[in-house]
């Protein structure tokens, strides 16, 4: 229902075989190209402020071209790009330029679709981030879906060396300090094939052979403090994609004799090279996928495995919900929930219609249904045993048993599109009034309706639009439910949820300890956020728990609700969320719940916890 601005998305490609091999078996030298669009579309729901492409020529001459890049902003960047390729394509062609000097047709590609989790924007903050250089094994590519926590550590790092980066920000500072690493590289490869007796061009084909892409990683990653897919290309050819040791964004590989991929998602390499779900791997925490110039290609350990903390998150809200596994995660948080729906419609079935709020949580409102229907179906069971041992067990009464059914409906409709994330204040709470409109007429006055949406973060379509617009139906009693659990903390790991003020549940727990005459809760919060605000991050403690440590869940949700609740609206409204247990046992394999629980998997995420708090606490609510 409300708008999160994802992590980025990520599409790495290499193709193994001569350009002519693609054309005579595909009909096209642009096979490579043409799959790297295929997969940015279907990875469009990751990013849609801007998007980047970047291309390598393998065995250019020198004074050819053979690095590419093209990026753009706005929602229909990925259509942009992809049409200025085109058209430089033509152009040269036109030109009767021989396959050498066509840009963008070369064997190894980087794309990336982008949302800021930084709150910065422009061009310049666009990826891939390019570094240029004279020598084909010093240039490099790099894009990412990450955000790093301990950037001023690896600003003092690299600034330790004599580096003087032009930009505080992670990007910038991982494509320095990577440049960096990859210099000292080459620096050590001139050194060999020197003493060698190599010399000119033949040096420089040596090194270019024979650079290793993982003694950068090995240089750099251990500095690294964050949830990262991190993603470069070398203008040799070399090509990596690096998972975070805990596994926080996600990655996925396939390969064979003729093509390696990379993406954020397993379903669109499957939809996009026709594949089976035994086909696409996972790149598992700490490791990185290399793809040498020769095109051999390895998966190496780069960090040590951490402790499973893959977001689950990423599966409630952000992936694509065609992956197999996360289809059937997302019905069984839907299932879940059934006790709790039960009881807040005091198992009234017959008087309740059960809805869902589009679209991501469609899967979910299945679920609930199915586990309504399943205990419908043993109440039907237990009353027709009643019914025999009783000696009433007539044709009237089981066709009476068997017409109870579960009543659902398609309540509220997303009718325009309006980008309410995008807009402030007055403004905002104007548009997300207009988001959704009801379908007059499916349920009965005094019926219950329950609504299941995936998550309920800020609350304000909840407020100005959907409890409005529900109320229309004449309901006794409105329930929104939640298939994710109360967000609670920001996040810091690729996901622009990084302010306490936005979070509702935060506000829930802030106004009961007014109310109940302990502020002093949040005071003392804030001095032990404070007297850690210069500590090493290895020292921060998350003691914004604090804050909601004295109330239960049912506590925090009535005062939800209440806050949420419009004036003038007649219907009843109870907010009811998922449980972390429920959801750890619904997302068995993604334990990393930092969002509800606070329980951050990196020493970063305490420190940023604190800030935020802070920040919140001295009235910088629009600080991050």
């Amino acid at each position: 229902m409300e708008l999160i601005k994802h992590e980025c998305g990520i599409a790495m490609i290499r193709l193994l075989k001569p350009l002519s091999y693609y054309e005579e078996k595909y009909g096209t030298a642009m096979y490579g190209l043409n799959k790297l669009y295929l997969i940015m579309e279907k990875e469009h729901n990751r990013g849609q402020e801007a998007a980047g492409v970047g291309a390598v020529k393998l065995d250019a001459s020198p004074g050819h071209e053979y690095i590419f890049r093209e990026r753009a902003q706005g929602s229909d960047a990925i259509q942009a790009i992809f049409a200025s390729i085109g058209s430089q394509i033509e152009e040269a062609r036109q030109r009767g330029e021989a396959m050498e000097d066509i840009p963008f047709i070369g064997e190894v590609y980087m794309g990336h679709l982008r949302y800021s989790t930084t709150g910065r924007s422009g061009m310049s903050y666009v990826h891939p981030f390019m570094r240029r250089n004279n020598w084909s094994a010093r240039n490099l590519l790099l894009c990412g879906n990450f955000n790093m926590t301990n950037v001023d550590e690896i600003f003092d790092q690299i600034t330790a060396v004599g580096q003087h980066p032009r930009l505080y920000a992670d990007t910038f500072l991982l494509l320095e300090q990577l440049g960096h690493a990859l210099d000292r590289e080459n620096e050590r490869l001139f050194e060999i094939h020197n003493s060698a007796g190599l010399t000119g061009l033949e040096r420089s084909a040596a090194i270019a052979r024979d650079l290793n892409v993982s003694n950068i990683l090995h240089r750099c990653s251990p500095s690294w403090d964050g949830g990262y897919v991190i993603c470069g290309i070398v203008g040799n050819g070399d090509l990596w994609a690096m998972r975070d040791p805990n596994g926080i964004r996600p990655a996925f590989y396939y390969r064979d004799e003729e093509i390696v991929v990379v993406a954020s998602e397993r379903p669109v390499i499957q939809t996009a090279f026709h594949l089976q779900v035994s086909d696409v791997k996972e790149l598992l925490p700490g490791e990185a996928i290399i793809v040498d110039r020769d095109g051999s290609s390895r998966i190496e350990q780069i960090l040590p495995a951490g402790a499973n903390k893959r977001c689950s998150f990423e599966r409630i809200y952000f992936s694509r919900g065609s992956d197999r596994d996360i289809y059937n995660e997302r019905k069984q948080l839907g299932k879940n929930l059934v006790p709790q729906v039960l009881k807040a419609v005091n198992n009234d079935i017959d008087k309740t219609v059960i809805s869902f709020i589009p679209n991501t949580a469609e899967v979910a409102f299945y679920g609930l249904v199915e586990g309504i229907e399943e205990n419908l179906i043993k109440k039907k069971i237990e009353e027709i045993q009643r019914l025999s041992s009783i000696g009433a067990l007539t044709d009237d009464n089981i066709r009476d048993v068997l017409t109870h059914r579960v009543r659902k409906e398609k309540v509220a409709i997303k009718d325009i599109k309006l980008r309410t994330f995008i807009a402030e204040g007055n403004t905002r709470n104007d548009l997300a009034a207009h988001v959704y409109d009801i379908t007059y007429g499916s349920i009965n006055p005094g019926d219950n309706l329950v609504a299941i949406d995936d998550s309920i973060v800020r609350g304000t379509t909840l407020r100005e639009s959907i409890l409005r617009i529900l109320d229309r139906l004449s309901p006794r009693k409105l329930i929104i439910v939640s298939s994710s659990p109360q967000v609670r903390y920001p996040d810091c790991y690729g996901i622009d949820m990084s302010r306490m003020s936005e979070f509702i549940a935060f506000k829930a727990a802030i106004e009961l300890l007014r109310e109940r005459g302990m502020s002093y809760v949040i005071d003392s919060v804030y001095h032990k956020c404070k007297a850690q605000e210069n500590l090493p991050k290895e020292e921060c403690m998350n003691y914004v728990k604090e804050i909601y440590a004295p109330f239960t869940d049912e506590e925090i949700a009535a005062k939800i609700a209440e806050l949420l609740r419009p004036e003038g609206i007649k219907s009843e409204v109870e907010i009811v969320y998922q449980t972390v247990e429920n959801m750890h046992r619904a997302i068995p394999d993604h334990p990393g719940d930092w969002y509800f629980t606070g329980d951050y998997p990196t020493p970063g995420g305490n420190r940023l916890v604190s800030k935020a708090f802070i920040n919140y606490y001295e009235g910088r609510h629009n600080a991050r």
